[in-house]
């Protein structure tokens, strides 16, 4: 920790206000130690996140917990996210096309990945592998990651990445075990890189539309952050695209679930702005072109990443279909998504086959 960071921790440890910063106490019992103009903590604990046992993640006051209806896959692990917004920071806007949400300068968006012993037993407890956090700086959104230890009682700032193997059972009983990999710090940045800038991927006001179960009571999100000041209003009825949740059939058709699915997994690379847009594919669920998100859309380069295949999508012939092939690889030079999974997701590679199969025979693209 700098000089700087120590001061203010200590002061605030003793219950000194110190730059608009109070805390009655450290290890939980204090307020938040989030400030945007600051480096980043040396280890998680610091920053007062969490009220009681670390590892039980209870949000402290002005953290507020939140969840997608379709979020990305990494490699099985299950997340709890939060957000914070400074009281005095105003309210955030959203990009009317996407819907992302666009908070403002201090905000945080943290996210925790953990895996159950054993899905079909909670009382067995589970392991919290790694913490992210994306801060909202004067410059632009600014990455950190935060590896847990074994005893489950501190995590320390990672920043050159790593790996360690997890295990655990899954709902039906199948046991995994992966070589986990935490992310270096430019990795984050290959994931979150939009028109060059560093932005977050899964907030987005069609993701957020969903029931959340908050310690006063079940609520819509979207209302619940207007309630709390992070919105000011929501768009009127009817413009919020609510994703589907891509393994709940219930929550929409094949298409819209499908869909659901590629925008969070894939889009935030294969976008007009994105890394991979030079493949020209563009599958966020906005785009309404199916020749734009593959469909009979031949490759921009052949090579191992088509496997020989004729198109992005084949639409009926999911084994000529690339999309298929990549999502279905572990090989370093064809999976995609390329980075934050080492397995296969084997049942959204089950829907994304189901979804090309039914899709109707159209002429290629000349």
């Amino acid at each position: 920790m700098n000089l700087v960071r120590k001061s203010l921790f200590i002061l605030a440890c003793a219950g000194i206000v110190l730059a608009g910063v109070y805390t009655s106490g450290c290890n939980g019992s204090g307020k938040l130690m989030l400030d945007y103009t600051q480096p980043a903590f040396e280890k998680l604990s610091e920053y007062n996140l969490f009220i009681g046992k670390m590892a039980d993640l209870v949000p402290n006051e002005g953290l507020l917990p939140y969840d997608l209806n379709t979020p990305l896959f990494s490699d099985y692990a299950e997340k709890a996210r939060f957000v914070y917004v400074p009281k005095d920071a105003g309210h955030a806007g959203y990009d009317s096309e996407t819907g992302l949400v666009d908070l403002p300068v201090g905000s945080v968006l943290i996210k925790n990945f953990f895996y159950p012993v054993d899905a079909r037993d909670p009382s067995k407890g589970r392991r919290i592998v790694e913490t992210r956090m994306l801060v909202h700086r004067e410059s632009g959104w600014d990455a950190d990651t935060y590896v847990w230890n074994a005893d489950q009682t501190e995590a320390v700032k990672e920043i050159a990445g790593s790996q360690f193997p997890v295990s655990f059972v899954n709902k039906d009983g199948k046991k995994f075990d992966i070589n986990y990999a935490v992310p270096n710090k430019n990795q984050c940045g290959g994931c979150h890189e939009s028109a060059g800038k560093i932005t977050p991927i899964g907030p987005k006001l069609g993701n957020l539309n969903k029931d959340y179960h908050y310690a006063d009571g079940l609520k819509n999100q979207l209302a619940k952050w207007v309630s709390v000041g992070i919105l000011k209003e929501l768009p009127k009825a009817g413009e919020i695209n609510t994703y589907a949740v891509w393994d709940k059939p219930e929550t929409g058709s094949l298409d819209a679930r499908a869909r659901a699915w590629l925008d969070i997994n894939c889009a935030h690379c294969h976008n007009p702005k994105g890394p991979a847009k030079n493949s020209g594919l563009d599958l966020r669920i906005v785009q309404q072109n199916p020749t734009s998100w593959g469909v009979k859309k031949a490759p921009v380069a052949a090579g191992a990443g088509a496997g020989n295949k004729e198109f992005d999508i084949d639409p009926g012939n999911p084994d000529n279909s690339i999309l298929l092939y990549r999502l279905a690889s572990t090989e370093s030079e064809v999976m995609m998504p390329e980075l934050g999974r080492s397995v296969v997701h084997t049942e959204s590679v089950d829907l994304i086959r189901q979804w090309i199969t039914a899709m109707k025979p159209v002429t290629a693209v000349q």
